[in-house]
């Protein structure tokens, strides 16, 4: 019984939660700034790749130079 009336209001929440708009999202969007966010983001993640993949190239010298066993 808990658990099917936990159901029913987290269900009601996430329509509650669904119906409001974004207005900062559409503000950003018509005034153009939505894609400085965007640029932004993949910027960030193609540094993280390039961290990664140099973090890669490294563990992997490191792991040639270890004698196998």
């Amino acid at each position: 019984m808990y658990k099917a009336i936990l159901l029913i209001i987290l269900s009601l929440f996430s329509q509650v939660i669904l119906a409001q708009e974004v207005e900062m999202a559409d503000t950003m969007r018509s005034e153009g700034k939505i894609y400085v966010v965007v640029a932004i983001l993949v910027l960030i993640l193609a540094g993280l790749i390039g961290y990664l993949i140099t973090i890669d190239k490294k563990v992997s010298n490191l792991e040639k130079r270890i004698p196998k066993k």
